[in-house]
């Protein structure tokens, strides 16, 4: 399954929609998505909308530490929407909510 990420604002926000399998394979698009939404919205919170994930590898894990640390550096924060119980769990169990705000929604 191919990755796919849409950037757009969602209530005022913008937000980073991301579907399909994030693995080594499509590591590449999922970095630039996320960098390009952090750094064309610096000062701002930008969202990345987990709900279409299929699979999230340790290196996607990683690439979402990066980005909130680009969006702090440019004095702005991403967080994470994720309704996935599966996708939620990893999330926990990794430690990674305890460092990005994980979220049920947007608003």
């Amino acid at each position: 399954m191919d990755l796919r990420a849409t950037t757009s604002i969602v209530a005022g926000v913008p937000t980073v929609a991301v579907d399909g399998v994030v693995d080594l394979g499509s590591i590449a698009a999922f970095r630039d998505a996320l960098l390009r939404a952090v750094h064309a919205n610096s000062g701002a919170l930008v969202v990345v909308d987990l709900d279409g994930v299929v699979a999230l590898d340790d290196a996607g894990l990683g690439m979402l530490m990066g980005a909130a640390a680009a969006a702090r550096q440019a004095d702005g924060d991403l967080e994470i929407v994720c309704t996935n119980k599966r996708l939620r769990t990893r999330l926990e169990r990794t430690r990674l909510d305890q460092s990005i705000t994980v979220r049920d929604s947007i608003s």
